[in-house]
């Protein structure tokens, strides 16, 4: 756990460091942060001491006393079975509540770090909302003495009605601020101020009036005010698929789907009647002459058509054999019309296309946030029994060799579970599958150690091997042999 946490200080130095965040407020995040790297501290340990505690006790030949005693190896292992099984449904309950309250606290607490020092809130590259001061910020770069200094600044206002009505940009700024003061200075220079001028008069409204002009040097100062009456703990409605429990989950991944699959239809239903392909025809109506005109000619052209698409000669002409069916005076406005209704067909596809890939990433990223706690329980279970027997077959204790061994197999299961998971949030492959496919990994690697631990062979029969390709070298050895006798 020290060494996952110094790791996780320096993935979010840039966030802590420099910002005038007290001490008290840091260990807070970093006690919130424990739980999560459970996840990765837990398979680890349980690996890491079944290796050096099975290792040492073969090392020191007890194994060997406790096999002339009568006791197998899998007799000295149930103590540890029943204890790991135990610490198995103990991380399920952790799994399932203390890491979702963890990541809710996380999640809370950045924000209302942002609220109280809003200099933390400003990134790189992307918009900053700064709640309550009604403005977004964003900027390029943030340089010097705790980023104080900003390069290509772009600011957002909001009016009275929360639409954007100012825009200001500026080549560099500065932020000031005074521990003892609730107001932010931002000095920006080198910049253009645009505006819209909001008018009661309904004319002038038709005239979008403006104000613009450019400056030398801007200081806006903001009130923190509300700001610095934020509550470090207060709780906000924020629903992510790792910040739920189970139930939750389960709950979720249902109404998700169905939401889904009502999106899909209902988007499915409006795109087939803007073709107009599955209309079907008005049911025939002899109650006047008129539609019955109208049905035989809907009839024969629907006749036409269906000839034309059931004759594979005329497949390659069917567009100009379908236009030949209109009056010449026609073509060009269906051709027209056509061309009009697939341009904008395309273009819904292509916006409910990223809209629902998005939606079906969430989901996937549900299931496997359920399925991942499953089988985060079953991983320190199925990791004893990889570590246990490998323990006892390299007859090794201490921190040297079973640790370099640890550290290998675990981080071929963390790398197997990093890619099956960003996989199966794609949709690549099942997100039940990229849950549990590190641990289905290890599984059968647990049996073979397991089962070569108790009949008191080694890792691998190298002499095995060995036979073989000594066999074939006396076989090309006589080979050769022979050849020569029959040159001779």
């Amino acid at each position: 756990m020290f060494i996952f946490i110094f790791q996780t200080i320096w993935l979010f130095i840039d966030d802590l460091a420099g910002k005038g965040l007290d001490i008290f407020i840091i260990g807070k995040f970093l006690f919130y942060l424990i739980p999560d790297l459970t996840e990765k501290v837990l398979p680890l340990t349980v690996l890491l001491s079944s290796i050096l505690t099975f290792g040492t006790l073969a090392e020191n030949y007890e194994f060997a006393a406790m096999k002339a005693s009568g006791i197998s190896l899998q007799r000295a292992m149930v103590s540890l079975i029943i204890f790991v099984t135990i610490l198995g449904g103990v991380t399920f309950f952790f799994a399932n509540n203390v890491i979702p309250l963890s990541q809710r606290k996380i999640f809370n607490l950045r924000r209302n770090i942002a609220k109280i020092k809003p200099a933390v809130a400003v990134a790189e590259g992307v918009f900053s909302d700064f709640e309550g001061a009604d403005m977004n910020i964003k900027v390029d770069e943030k340089y010097g003495d705790n980023d104080r200094f900003l390069r290509n600044v772009i600011i957002h206002q909001k009016g009275k009605n929360n639409t954007n009505t100012t825009v200001i940009k500026a080549k560099t700024g500065e932020l000031k601020s005074n521990e003892n003061s609730d107001i932010l200075q931002l000095i920006l220079k080198e910049g253009h101020y645009y505006k819209d001028v909001i008018s009661k008069n309904n004319k002038n409204k038709l005239k979008f009036p403006f104000a613009q002009a450019d400056f030398d040097t801007l200081i806006m100062n903001i009130d923190l005010s509300e700001f610095n009456n934020v509550d470090l703990d207060e709780e906000r409605d924020i629903s992510t698929a790792k910040m739920k429990n189970i139930l939750r989950l389960t709950l979720d991944i249902d109404s998700i789907k169905k939401d889904n699959f009502r999106i899909v239809r209902a988007f499915s239903k409006n795109i087939n009647a803007r073709t107009g392909l599955f209309v079907p025809l008005e049911t025939k109506d002899t109650t006047t002459v008129k539609n019955e005109a109208r049905l035989k000619k809907d009839s024969i052209l629907a006749g036409k058509i269906k000839a034309i698409m059931e004759d594979p000669v005329k497949q390659d002409s069917i567009k100009a054999d379908i236009l030949h069916i209109f009056p010449e005076w026609q073509r060009i406005q269906v051709m027209n019309n056509a061309k009009n209704d697939i341009t904008g067909i395309l273009g819904s596809i292509r916006g409910k296309k990223e809209e629902m890939e998005n939606r079906y990433k969430n989901y996937n990223l549900h299931i496997l946030s359920l399925h991942s706690k499953y089988a985060l329980a079953f991983s320190c279970i199925i990791l004893f029994f990889v570590g246990a027997p490998l323990g006892a077959i390299i007859r090794k204790g201490g921190l040297g060799l079973p640790m370099v061994i640890a550290i290998a197999l675990f981080l071929v299961y963390y790398f197997i579970g990093v890619f099956a998971g960003n996989y199966a949030k794609e949709g690549n492959i099942n997100p039940i599958l990229g849950a549990w496919l590190a641990t289905l990994i290890m599984l059968p690697l647990g049996i073979w150690f397991t089962k070569r631990a108790t009949e008191d062979k080694g890792m691998m029969n190298f002499g095995v091997i060995t036979d073989f390709f000594q066999i074939i070298f006396k076989k090309f050895k006589k080979k050769k042999v022979d050849d020569n006798k029959n040159a001779t």
